[in-house]
């Protein structure tokens, strides 16, 4: 049978791990599950230790500061890296806390059928929505529009494109294509899929749906949360880093 290892990167998500947790013990799969903490204040660890999954503190502030000077702590993908590194499945699940999954044991069982259908399938993405009853006009709207270049970009153009809210990777092709960039404070997650996208298959199964809360766009606004992803990528494209050193800073308000 198939190991899977789900990791959910971590800092003060009091508000959302007790969901991500829960959901997978409604009906428990087989895998485990690693939550990997990034220096929480709150009571995020109480929660996630009350679940009994592996945690795992990641405060590397000072190891970063030294390879990556224009940080000013560590970054999602330094977190998604470490849970990895400790993880020991045959596949990678990868979530945010705020990810939301219906029924958790078919999503990962049609998942794996796709990795058992297509030898050359390196990473697997899904169709991204808000919850239902948080989402508004602009979500909808937005991510219709980010679905369907997901599906373009991984289905037919082969050049790898996907959300942190779900990735899930083979072991192997996670080891060679080194891991998420620790150097990147956003675009991560769309960057990573870029990577593996050159070594194998990507694809994007719009049946596989995740649902999230949608705090950043609600607490700052679409307008304002497009045209920073709009600037952080063509830094990407240009600079090869973000302009931002740490994306908390752009989106305070929306921590709770």
């Amino acid at each position: 049978m198939d190991k899977i290892s789900i990791i959910i990167p971590v800092r003060n998500e009091e508000d959302y791990i007790d969901g991500a947790l829960g959901q997978f013990f409604i009906d428990p799969i087989a895998g485990e599950i690693i939550v990997t903490d990034d220096g929480s204040t709150d009571r995020t660890r109480e929660i996630a230790e009350s679940y009994g999954v592996i945690f795992l503190d990641h405060t590397v502030e000072h190891h970063l500061a030294k390879r990556f000077p224009h940080l000013e702590r560590s970054t999602i993908g330094a977190n998604r890296n470490f849970g990895a590194r400790n993880a020991t499945g045959e596949f990678l699940l990868f979530i945010d806390a705020e990810t939301r999954i219906e029924n958790c044991k078919d999503f990962i069982t049609r998942s794996l059928k796709h990795f058992h259908n297509d030898p050359e399938l390196v990473a697997l993405t899904g169709a991204l929505w808000v919850i239902p009853e948080l989402e508004t006009w602009g979500d909808r709207l937005v991510y219709t529009v980010f679905n369907w270049v997901h599906r373009i970009k991984n289905n037919w153009l082969g050049a790898g494109e996907a959300s942190g809210k779900f990735q899930m990777i083979r072991r192997t092709a996670f080891d060679k294509v080194g891991g998420y960039r620790e150097d990147l404070v956003t675009r991560e997650d769309g960057d990573m899929f870029a990577r593996l996208s050159r070594i194998g298959t990507t694809l994007c199964d719009p049946k596989l749906v995740v649902l999230y809360s949608g705090r950043r766009a609600h607490a700052i606004g679409w307008p304002r949360l497009l045209l920073t992803w709009l600037l952080e990528s063509l830094s990407f494209v240009f600079r090869g880093r973000a302009i931002s050193t740490n994306w908390d800073r752009i989106d305070t308000k929306a921590k709770k």
